[in-house]
């Protein structure tokens, strides 16, 4: 019996890395229910008042950009530090998968995981009355791939150079701090004049800036696409030269 084609044992891979993600309780809460709770509480509370459109408007593109960042950087760093503690890494990567198809699973895994997400945050957002402008949808869509590329890649970067431990630690720290004041769920020009330059360069605001752009205008955001586009390049090649298999 011939060995199965490099795209087929990706795509189990990448099947593999979804189902452990969505099975493990605490990345569920963090995929699932804190991004649902999240735009329960934009909707019903007036913060999000005055940015343009109404409350659920608003509240989704920052929600979806939650999601992203909750699968692609805490999600994959968490489960790729434990993955790596305990040896799983390095016999992954001398099978005929390799490093390279086990990198490309778990970017697919990423891929389906919030594909997840956004299926149950678009149901629960139109219940609660959102009606997007379908030109923005593809915008949205353009914008999420370099996104969800620059956080995967961070969480590797993290994954692959800290303790299990530390990645647990500094993966659900940064991903507090971005979502309260990172211009992810919040714009960033609610936040102090002080700190919005500085807020604006993050991969968090750029992302969460494209997708109101996309959701509720209809447009794309061109520098926020180059700004990800940067993150996910940087990032990667830092995930290269700095990442321990073991």
């Amino acid at each position: 019996m011939s060995a199965a084609s490099l795209g087929t044992r990706v795509l189990r891979q990448g099947g593999y890395e979804a189902a452990t993600m969505l099975r493990n309780g605490e990345q569920l809460v963090l995929a699932i229910a804190l991004p649902l709770l999240v735009l329960f509480g934009l909707v019903v509370t007036p913060v999000l008042d005055g940015f343009g459109g109404s409350r659920i408007d608003v509240a989704v593109p920052g929600v979806v950009a939650l999601c992203a960042m909750s699968t692609a950087f805490t999600g994959q760093g968490i489960s790729t530090g434990f993955d790596r503690r305990y040896g799983v890494l390095r016999f992954l990567s001398t099978t005929p998968l390799g490093r390279a198809g086990l990198i490309f699973g778990k970017v697919l895994g990423v891929g389906l995981v919030l594909a997840v997400q956004l299926a149950v945050i678009g149901t629960a957002a139109l219940v609660l009355g959102w009606r997007p402008d379908p030109s923005g949808l593809l915008p949205a869509l353009v914008l999420l791939i370099p996104g969800a590329a620059a956080f995967t890649a961070l969480g590797l970067l993290v994954a692959g150079t800290l303790r299990p431990e530390a990645t647990l630690a500094v993966t659900n720290l940064l991903w507090i701090l971005l979502a309260v004041g990172g211009g992810v769920v919040l714009p960033a020009d609610i936040l102090p004049a002080a700190v919005q330059p500085f807020i604006k360069v993050l991969p968090s605001a750029a992302l969460g800036e494209g997708l109101r752009d996309a959701l509720v205008q209809g447009s794309i955001n061109l520098p926020a696409l180059l700004l990800l586009t940067a993150w996910a390049a940087v990032a990667s090649l830092a995930a290269i030269r700095w990442f321990k298999w073991s």
